[in-house]
């Protein structure tokens, strides 16, 4: 499966969720997640989608790491199995 089918279906989800899944760049700062993950009652995080078994690249790491340190979630998709329980994650968050 490529990247692109499993951020559609991601997206795809997102949206039967109630949600947003919009795409996120930012000149200037390489290495941002892909997606951003924006569900009803404020629920937000940031996803990095993969090709299966494909890796984020250190720059990516490094950028995922600031994130988390800053209090956002962040995931790595690379399985459209993942997407459900994901979804939920971010849906129970606090």
């Amino acid at each position: 499966m490529r990247e692109k089918t499993i951020e559609q279906k991601f997206r795809a989800a997102v949206r039967d969720a109630g949600g947003l899944a919009v795409k996120f760049t930012s000149p200037g700062f390489d290495g941002v997640p892909d997606r951003l993950a924006l569900l009803p009652d404020g629920k937000m995080a940031f996803v990095e989608v993969k090709a299966p078994g494909k890796k984020p690249r250190p720059l990516q790491l490094a950028r995922h790491r600031l994130l988390r340190k800053l209090g956002f979630k962040v995931y790595v998709l690379d399985d459209e199995s993942q997407i459900g329980g994901m979804i939920d994650e971010i849906k129970n968050s606090v």
